[in-house]
């Protein structure tokens, strides 16, 4: 058995695989220095998660995200299950309460960010994003 296919657009072009969080003004944090520019910068624990946040003072708009979850987190099942969480948490959330031009860093907790109702997830969010905003 073949795996489906994508769907192909009228001019019979296959679309090119993008990441989850892409569209709507997120990027994805993929360099290692901008977590740890991020990790420098302000931060906020919620019960589910930590959020970390920086403005890039760049002058490019555009919200950036990143995820990781640490071993302490559970085996590859759970990490895996609790960093899509994350993402879906994200996508629902930050475009309408993000600040443009900064980077943000989702950490999942140990025990909670996997299990956590999806509800408290996004309250969590809303609320870290909320107190990062309010920080001088």
């Amino acid at each position: 058995m073949t795996p489906p296919e994508a769907p192909r657009s009228d001019a019979g072009i296959m679309p090119l695989a993008v990441s989850s969080c892409a569209g709507g003004g997120l990027a994805v944090l993929r360099r290692r220095a901008d977590f740890l520019a991020a990790a420098r910068a302000r931060r906020h624990g919620t019960g589910s998660m930590m959020v970390q946040g920086r403005d890039r003072r760049d002058g490019d708009a555009t919200i950036r995200v990143g995820f990781t979850c640490s071993k302490k987190v559970g085996n590859a099942v759970t990490r895996n299950r609790a960093k899509r969480r994350l993402r879906a948490v994200a996508r629902e959330v930050l475009p309408g309460l993000a600040q443009p031009g900064w980077d943000y860093v989702l950490i999942g907790r140990a025990g909670e960010t996997a299990v956590q109702p999806y509800d408290a997830l996004r309250r969590d969010l809303a609320q870290a994003l909320g107190k990062l905003r309010g920080q001088g």
